[in-house]
């Protein structure tokens, strides 16, 4: 919400907002375009019939009592991604959906599309390298490339976020089921996809990763005119003294940055869209190949010569097995050391925990973190910690409640010949990662 009241704010609007807490980097950043509230808390005094449109979070509550009060008003009331729709019904719409890597693929497209000096309005989630902030509008830009997320839009607008943006090109990464609060059983969590692929506009374009058993069923029921672009695995290899992998197109190498088979396919993802834009396959290798990945995605957090520490977002069953194996694939020498917390209404739910079953079976050493206070705050069902050894397959499963005693048994470690990647969508209840990171490297 902050990035979108920035971008309106550069594009000439007046922007005002509320909020009961707001915290960095939000905070810092609308202080320096001077959009932040003098205080804390709602105000429905301050909604008048001057007011435009009201764009509602995600996180603000029925009976907010500004909402009420621009109801009684009358004053126009968007979700974020209806309002972004209707900022971009006259450009080309590129929408990026999947339960995996839309923010790589994105940030990918957005990367090579930048170095092309190709002129694009976006909305990503997550911070790039090289892009002041994760949503941009403009008047002239005849394209916009917008991440897909198939949760809720708002709270008084129950469809799937990816279902108001009605793109002209579309990429669907995979389904693998998510978000239980919301879709309690798989068959309602696939159908939103299916929607989705029914929404692509007249003649659109659908890219597909040919990889995802659930995708090869759902593309044979895809309109006639759409142009479907399916996509795996590019031609590639690995260089095990650098541990980089190279791509090979028409004969010749190319070097990237990123690595693991799910982020190979996210790039071929994002050059099928490219392509569909007018990008030259030879030009988006050389222009990925400075591509360092989105923050959270397997972000090189720290390193030395016998050990590198990664942190990824992961925290579904399959972002989790993609990442290990992406980490244990490319260090073939070393040890793995694999963190993660649960911390989603999803991986706390009891009923959903069997779905982790062997997605960390490739590291050396599995531990698993969870809050206790956490599952209060979700109102949820106590879990144990052999319950989470039996989802997960591993007897030799580590569990920790107590974000210091993890610290602790890290920190006990010998990090000779290992890497150590931690994969959690919270922050291991508070841990310190660039005390961790300096304590573990210095060792």
């Amino acid at each position: 919400m902050h990035n979108l009241a920035i971008a309106l704010h550069l594009k000439g609007n007046q922007v005002t907002g509320s909020d009961d807490e707001i915290f960095e980097p939000s905070k810092g950043r609308l202080n320096k375009y001077g959009l932040l509230p003098q205080g804390f808390g709602w105000h429905p005094e301050k909604m008048t019939k001057d007011i435009d449109a009201i764009i509602l979070g995600m996180h603000a509550r029925e009976d907010n009592p500004e909402l009420a009060k621009a109801k009684e008003l009358q004053i126009p009331i968007f979700s974020y991604p209806e309002f972004l729709y209707e900022q971009s019904k006259n450009k080309t719409r590129v929408v990026i959906g999947g339960s995996h890597g839309k923010t790589t693929i994105t940030a990918m497209i957005l990367h090579v599309l930048d170095q092309l000096h190709i002129e694009t309005d976006y909305m990503v989630g997550s911070k790039l390298e090289g892009f002041e902030v994760m949503v941009k509008l403009t008047q002239t830009a005849p394209i916009i490339v917008l991440e897909g997320d198939e949760y809720l839009s708002s709270p008084i607008d129950r469809r799937p976020k990816f279902h108001l943006y009605k793109p002209n090109i579309a990429l669907l990464s995979g389904i693998a089921w998510d978000h239980i609060n919301v879709f309690p059983t798989f068959d309602i969590y696939k159908n939103q996809f299916k929607i989705f692929m029914d929404l692509i506009e007249p003649n659109g374009a659908l890219a597909y990763c040919s990889d995802d058993v659930e995708l090869n069923t759902l593309i044979k029921s895809a309109r006639p005119d759409i142009d479907i672009m399916p996509y795996d695995l590019p031609s590639y290899k690995l260089n095990e003294q650098s541990n980089q992998s190279i791509i090979i197109y028409d004969g010749k190498e190319y070097p990237i940055m990123v690595f693991g088979k799910h982020n190979l396919r996210n790039l071929e993802g994002a050059r099928r869209i490219c392509s569909k834009l007018g990008v030259v396959t030879k030009d988006f290798y050389q222009a990925i190949a400075s591509f360092s990945g989105a923050s959270n995605r397997l972000e090189t957090i720290g390193k030395n010569d016998s050990c590198t520490i990664f942190k990824d977002f992961a925290h579904s069953p399959s972002k989790l097995k993609a990442t290990t194996n992406a980490v244990k694939e490319q260090f073939v020498g070393r040890k793995l050391i694999a963190c993660m917390e649960l911390h989603t209404f999803s991986s706390l739910n009891a009923e959903f925990l069997n779905q982790y079953e062997g997605a960390m079976n490739l590291s050396d050493t599995a531990i698993v973190y969870f809050n206790p206070h956490t599952l209060k705050h979700k109102q949820l069902a106590d879990i144990s910690a052999e319950q989470i050894k039996q989802a997960f397959a591993r007897e030799d499963l580590e569990v920790f409640t107590d974000s210091e005693l993890l610290v602790q048994r890290l920190l006990k470690e010998s990090w000779i010949n290992k890497n150590l990647l931690l994969m959690s969508s919270g922050n291991f209840g508070g841990v310190d990662y660039n005390e961790l990171v300096d304590k573990i490297i210095l060792k």
